[in-house]
Order: structure tokens, then C-alpha cells, then sequence
């Protein structure tokens, strides 16, 4: 009985072995013509690109949120929102501040829940303070991190990685700054972090 399991469990590995071996630059993933260095050198960083009003990355949040929690020491999972137009930077802020203040794990799946199942939208100053209020956030804390030079400097810092990233679509992803995915080219969310944890495997050899 033990032999025949471990046959069955041969069989079903394999073809995921297979399927590994198989991702192809230019086919499932994208290797940067000028990869983006990172100072931390001793972790292997993947960088998430995406937007809170956007349907696919309200979809792919919670498998992601799996996925982030489940990385070894040796990976640093570090989100990135993007910003396609004005109407996305509020969002990008939301989330920035958040951090800032130390309350992304209040909000972060919070904003989207605002967005995709309440239909807020969120597009103003006097909007994201309502909703940072109602996560425990001072109105003196929010203005202070709202108005903030670290706001704006973690902005243009996105917005440069995004450009260098070549990052026309969200949820996307980057490995060590040097590999993009997206669901297109790996077929699927699921094919996505595959490709990504086929990339951090490469990158710790």
C-alpha cells in the first residue's frame, strides 16, 4: 500500500518538475534589459505591482496574502502601488500612509473590502481621512502623514520602479529586480507565483 502512494505521489510531482523546468524568458517571464538594483543584498526581493480600485488584484489579495505568508527569511515581499492616472494616486497614498502609520494590516484588505464589496471611492483627502478614521487614525496623525515629504518621496519611488519594471498592468510582479510576471504570460494568478517561486529558486542558487 506504501509503495503504490509513493508511486502516486511520484505521479502527480512530476509533471509540476516538468512544468518548472519548461518557464522560458520571454515566454512566462520578462528579464529586464536594465534590472533595478536593491541595497538589500541579502534577501531576494519580490515586489508586488498593484491598485486597490483594480478588480484582478482584489481577486489575487487573499491567494498572494497566502502565498507572502508562507516565504522562507530569504525572501522580502514588498507591494508597490502603481498609479495609471490621478484618479489611482489617492489609493497609492492610502497605502503608503498606512505603512507610514503602521496600520496596514488594519487596512489593506480593508481598502479593498471599500472598494469591491461597499463601492466606496475614496478619491480625496477628506474620503481617505474618514476612512483611516475609521481604523483608530487621529485626524492630527493622518494630516501629519498626509502631508509629509516621505509621502511624496515614497510616491515618486514607486512611480520610478513601475516605469523602470515596464509594468504595463496590474497585478504584476518582479523578481530581484531583474525578472517581471504577470498572469498573462503565465497563464493564470496561480501560474503567476509559480513562475515567481521558480524565479526565487533560480536567484538563491
Amino acid at each position: 500500500m506504501l509503495k503504490k502512494i509513493g508511486i502516486l505521489i511520484a505521479l502527480v510531482t512530476l509533471p509540476m518538475v516538468v512544468l518548472a523546468a519548461d518557464y522560458q524568458a520571454g515566454k512566462h517571464y520578462v528579464v529586464l534589459d536594465k534590472p533595478v538594483k536593491s541595497s538589500d543584498t541579502d534577501t531576494v526581493v519580490v515586489n508586488e505591482f498593484f491598485g486597490y480600485t483594480c478588480p484582478h488584484c482584489n481577486d489575487f489579495e487573499p491567494m498572494l496574502h497566502r502565498w507572502a505568508g508562507n516565504q522562507a527569511d530569504d525572501v522580502a515581499f514588498m507591494p508597490v502601488p502603481v498609479i495609471f492616472g490621478r484618479s489611482w494616486e489617492p489609493y497609492a497614498k492610502a497605502y503608503f500612509i498606512a505603512i507610514n502609520l503602521g496600520v496596514l494590516e488594519q487596512t489593506h484588505q480593508a481598502m479593498y473590502d471599500a472598494v469591491h464589496i461597499d463601492d466606496r471611492r475614496m478619491t480625496n483627502r477628506q474620503a481617505l481621512a474618514a476612512f483611516f478614521a475609521e481604523h483608530g487614525v487621529s485626524k492630527a496623525d493622518f494630516d501629519g502623514a498626509y502631508d509629509s515629504f516621505d509621502l511624496q518621496n515614497k510616491l515618486r519611488q514607486a512611480n520610478r520602479l513601475s516605469a523602470r519594471s515596464q509594468i504595463t498592468g496590474v497585478p504584476s510582479m518582479l523578481v530581484n529586480g531583474k525578472y517581471m510576471v504577470n498572469s498573462t504570460l503565465a497563464g493564470s494568478n496561480e501560474g503567476m507565483l509559480a513562475v515567481v517561486d521558480y524565479l526565487v529558486a533560480l536567484e538563491n542558487q
